[in-house]
């Protein structure tokens, strides 16, 4: 047997700076990196004293120690670069504001720290305290942080859901032309999230200009790198992918900026991505000002070796043997620094006579009252737009077309007139318009502007989550519902909690496409529809539109829309036909159900494939009843005018799904039916579904799990008894 030894020709290797780069520097450049130290450490130790006197509510997740990375790092990003970071950001996130705050050249000993600057540190610490003047109106506190004007997209607190989101931005740069890089801090604990690794994949696949910027500062919270992976060469994960890797040393603020140059420049000259590995140390424990040995993890001869590096130490040494600051300067800008975070902290809080404590300035908590504002919009981009419902259409105007023709015509139509959407998602580029014919042409017309992925929801609706916050309108193709699970972290943590989080006033116009197959024999894992878990968290549109002009108006008026949508596309419609308008410029606005029959009766609530199943239903029974499809299924965006009219004339209610009870609707709908119309009914409100199982494979089964004619035909009765 002979063994080959396998190596890589990607670059993979550790940087160090010689005092030749010292020297290349220019020395007010370094003045003022030394005064960003400063601010942020003194920033910090500011943030935990405010901690301690209870003013700030929730966790402050401490830099000290790594401030470094953030400022070498933000010496090679403009504004118009985009960042992201994890629970741990304060660093990033202050030198990112303060350079966006500063004249070029720039001196501390000759200039006047900017207003600016005071206040974005104000602004920065009053998010962390949760009031009203911070950037995201106190929403977010310590560990989410959006400032948008500065390039700062969003932090994320979730372990690995910051990552895609750079690819995101990344990919809205190369579809769009602009010649910036983004950046995804994360820490050691964050590079075993299977999230990062397939964002680093994704990356590498479209050549993005993305920096992966790892803070490696050992611990996650308490677990040692070498107890988290038996590889503890990080920069590998780079390397495996294909991904240029370098490590640095992270306490070296020059060493840092270094590396930063060496990627960008990499970008420039042959496309992305680059892996950046930055060894550092955070002094305190995980949260708080306590000491990880206080906790047991690490010991105190660890700490002080790496106490001896701490940047903040080390770096006036070495400007004062460069001739370049000296004693008095130093304290100069240890002087402002310490004024300025002290100014800032003085504008929020005050301590009054006799008092030990500071507490908090009058009038600037957030009012209980907006807690609900921000999670959505208001629709105004839909005004103003051509509403057109099927019976309005003449018949020369319209043709024969079927369901799933019309799914792929509108996205290929609106890919003609904005060049902002691009499709996401497994297998859309080939079989004829991917597995089910819902992508046709598009490859074929848009090859840049489809991207047909690796089997990976998470790390893809991430990715299409940062585009969209970067200027695409993203259309993510899942294959089969259920796997909306598999990217839940991104659907519900990241696209349905951001825009609230940060504190709204911006668009996320995103929209996912999620197949439904409950009858086709796929089994548990592929069958079930997932719109009612999209319901029980924040800021989702949700479509299940049952007839093909229907599908045409409603996704027209998602791929308008700034608020994320899901699309769900049932298979057993997809080979029903009927009359779609031949100019399909028009849309169907949120929130107007279709009467589908009028009734005296009672009303049945229904949508999508059990829109035919009711109306059969009816046929059987000789029930009068009113059947409305409902299109639009989140709670918030339900035609509740068109409902409570109907429910009026009729006095009794129906609600019927073909899914599984634990997933369905209905529940919901009961609650805000009662809230609403009560005194008009005249029964309990009747309720049909699916079984409590989700689909199985065996045809028996199979039918016997979902709702179905016989299944409303027999709800009917009850209700009219």
């Amino acid at each position: 047997m002979k063994q080959q030894p396998i190596g890589t020709e990607t670059p993979w290797f550790r940087l160090e700076v010689e005092e030749a780069d010292w020297a290349a520097e220019d020395p007010a450049a370094l003045r003022a990196w030394m005064e960003q130290l400063l601010l942020i450490r003194r920033f910090e130790e500011k943030i935990l004293e405010l901690h301690g006197a209870g003013l700030i509510h929730g966790p402050a997740h401490a830099s000290i120690g790594q401030e470094a990375g953030a400022v070498g790092a933000m010496s090679v990003l403009g504004t118009g670069d985009k960042i992201n970071g994890t629970h741990r950001a304060h660093h990033q996130i202050l030198a990112k504001l303060l350079n966006a705050t500063l004249a070029p050249g720039y001196d501390p000993l000759r200039d006047a720290l900017p207003d600016a600057a005071g206040t974005a540190l104000r602004r920065t610490m009053a998010e962390i305290m949760g009031l009203s003047q911070g950037y995201n109106g106190g929403r977010g506190g310590s560990m989410h942080m959006r400032i948008a004007a500065a390039g700062i997209v969003g932090s994320s607190a979730i372990i690995g859901g910051n990552v895609p989101h750079a690819v995101g931005y990344g990919l809205a740069d190369k579809v769009l032309g602009r010649d910036n890089v983004s950046v995804a801090f994360f820490g050691d604990g964050t590079l075993m999230a299977g999230q990062t690794l397939e964002a680093i994949n994704l990356a590498a696949l479209y050549r993005l200009p993305v920096i992966f910027f790892l803070e490696n500062n050992l611990y996650a919270v308490s677990t040692h790198v070498a107890e988290q992976t038996r590889e503890t060469r990080l920069t590998t994960r780079g390397a495996m992918f294909g991904v240029p890797a370098l490590e640095c040393d992270g306490m070296d603020v020059l060493a840092v900026r270094r590396a930063m140059q060496w990627a960008r420049a990499r970008i420039a000259a042959q496309g992305g991505p680059v892996f950046v590995e930055a060894l550092c140390y955070r002094f305190l424990h995980q949260s708080g000002p306590l000491l990880g040995s206080q906790f047991g993890y690490r010991d105190r001869a660890e700490e002080e070796a790496w106490r001896a590096r701490d940047p903040v130490e080390t770096l006036p040494p070495r400007l004062a043997r460069m001739g370049v600051l000296d004693a008095a300067g130093l304290a100069a800008l240890q002087a402002r620094a310490q004024a300025a975070v002290d100014v800032a902290a003085a504008a929020l809080t005050e301590t009054p006579p006799g008092a030990n404590a500071p507490r908090l300035r009058a009038g600037l908590l957030p009012a209980a009252a907006s807690i609900d504002e921000g999670i959505r919009g208001d629709l105004a981009e839909l005004r103003g737009l051509r509403v057109q419902e099927a019976d309005a259409v003449p018949a020369a105007a319209r043709q024969t077309v079927k369901y799933i023709d019309a799914v792929a015509a509108v996205l290929l139509h609106a890919m003609e007139r904005d060049r902002r959407i691009v499709l996401i998602g497994e297998d859309v580029h080939r079989l004829r318009g991917g597995v089910s014919g819902s992508s046709k042409g598009l490859m074929e017309t848009f090859p840049e502007r489809v991207f047909a992925t690796p089997i990976c929801e998470n790390g893809f609706t991430g990715m299409a989550l940062g585009a969209a916050l970067c200027g695409l309108r993203p259309v993510v193709d899942i294959m089969f519902g259920d796997f909306t699970i598999v990217a839940a972290d991104q659907m519900f943590n990241g696209i349905g909690k951001f825009a609230h989080m940060f504190g709204g006033g911006f668009g996320i116009p995103l929209v996912v496409r999620a197949r439904v197959s409950p009858a086709a024999g796929y089994g548990s894992q592929h069958s079930m529809d997932p719109s009612g878990l999209f319901a029980a968290y924040p800021g989702w549109r949700i479509l299940h539109p049952s007839t093909p002009h229907d599908y045409v108006g409603l996704m027209n008026a998602a791929l308008a829309c700034e608020d994320p949508v899901l699309m769900i596309e049932h298979q057993g419609l997809f080979q029903t036909s009927g009359p779609v308008p031949r100019d399909l410029d028009y849309i169907l606005p949120f929130g107007t159900a279709r009467r589908v029959r009028p009734g005296a009766a009672c009303t049945v609530l229904t949508y999508g494939a059990m829109v035919a199943e009711t109306e059969a239903a009816v046929a059987e029974t000789g029930v009068d009843a009113e059947i409305l499809d409902l299109r639009c299924l989140d709670i918030e965006g339900m035609d509740w005018p068109g409902i409570e009219a109907s429910i009026r004339r009729t006095n009794r209610v129906l609600i019927a799904e073909q899914t599984a009870h634990g997933t369905a609707h209905g529940a919901r709908w009961v609650d805000e039916i009662q809230r609403r119309c009560f005194d008009w009914l005249d029964a309990e409100i009747g309720r049909v579904h699916g079984s409590r199982a989700a689909p199985v494979v065996s045809r028996p089964l199979n039918e016997a799990a979902l709702a179905q004619a016989a299944t409303v035909a027999e709800g009917l009765r009850r209700l009219m008894r």
